[in-house]
């Protein structure tokens, strides 16, 4: 029915205060939201461009703009600049910014399983077989969970020259293994040398924390808690239907605003993703997509103490974290 002839219909009275309310709510522009992406557009985004293609921040009264990271981004200083209201973060990264005098919160976890891998060439068997080898660690790896592989696995500080990106040296030196990501720097090795390399997923391992996650300011939680509560439940959704659906037009806005991105690079990155439950997996499974837990958060903090990369008494893990927000959603696979 028209909204003019259910007017027509009401008696006066009524018909202008349903004028008014229906005008007011017309007229109420979508609240603005900027999501700060890690890294450049990928398919390990997908869930978000999904939810933005199909519309669904939009149905949850949000006008929201995705932007890109990179590896000169510090995402940690935008947020806290205000440049964006939520980032895409880890749990690392977070409670160390605590540390720093950010209160950055993580509310929800995309990834249950970091896609961080070690790369070694194909006649190795174990990660223990790479004690002899040179390693490729980047920056941040060397300050996060290079101490934790270090000790788990026997390897020294000697072994360790610097990752820059760049999957040359890998290929010209089978005596070199190297950090990387499971969707990115396998596939790139296969498509260059023809080797398929040996991988190993660092959660895998026994490296506990999340990767993929939603990080804001406290002060954004306690502000827009309906806004970041609404973003949570159309990227969960968005995730849902990016893996369980059809992601062509999240695919589409991702190659837009990343032109050197290609389907083939999509296509594996998807199968890898729905392959080893890095989104739809572990406790996501059952609690919903994007859930984080008290057990996880506190395993990755233990493990910081632990090789002393964090000071226990400048951050209470407690604040670091809320699992109030993403229980509200409960978007399960």
């Amino acid at each position: 029915m028209r909204i003019a002839s259910l007017q027509r219909r009401l008696p006066g009275s009524l018909a202008f205060a349903f004028a008014l309310v229906f005008n007011s709510h017309g007229a109420h522009a979508a609240e603005k939201f900027v999501f700060l992406t890690d890294w450049f557009a990928q398919a390990e985004h997908g869930g978000f461009y999904q939810a933005q293609a199909q519309g669904l921040y939009k149905q949850a009264g949000l006008d929201v703009t995705i932007r890109m990271g990179g590896p000169q981004v510090n995402l940690v200083q935008l947020l806290a600049a205000g440049q964006a209201d939520c980032i895409m973060g880890f749990d690392v990264q977070t409670m160390k910014a605590w540390e720093q005098g950010v209160q950055a919160v993580t509310v929800a976890a995309f990834a249950q399983k970091d896609p961080l891998v070690l790369i070694a060439h194909p006649d190795v068997q174990r990660v223990e077989d790479l004690k002899d080898r040179t390693l490729l660690i980047g920056q941040v790896g060397q300050v996060t969970y290079w101490p934790w592989l270090k000790a788990r696995h026997g390897f020294t500080d000697a072994q360790v020259r610097p990752y820059t990106f760049n999957i040359q040296p890998f290929l010209a030196d089978k005596r070199i293994a190297q950090q990387g990501y499971l969707t990115s720097e396998p596939y790139s090795i296969e498509k260059a040398s023809g080797i398929k390399p040996k991988v190993f997923l660092m959660a895998d391992q026994g490296w506990p924390p999340y990767a993929g996650s939603v990080v804001c300011l406290q002060r954004t939680i306690e502000q827009r808690q309906q806004a970041v509560t609404a973003f949570l439940k159309a990227s969960a959704e968005g995730w849902k239907r990016y893996l369980q659906g059809d992601p062509k037009a999240a695919n589409a806005l991702i190659k837009r605003d990343n032109p050197n991105m290609t389907d083939d690079v999509i296509a594996q990155s998807i199968a890898l993703i729905k392959s080893h439950g890095i989104v739809l997996g572990g406790d996501a499974a059952t609690q919903g997509i994007g859930t984080i837990t008290d057990e996880r958060m506190k395993r990755t903090f233990d493990l910081l103490v632990q090789h002393k990369l964090i000071d226990p008494a400048k951050v209470d893990v407690r604040k670091t974290y809320t699992t109030r927000l993403i229980r509200q959603v409960q978007v399960k696979p």
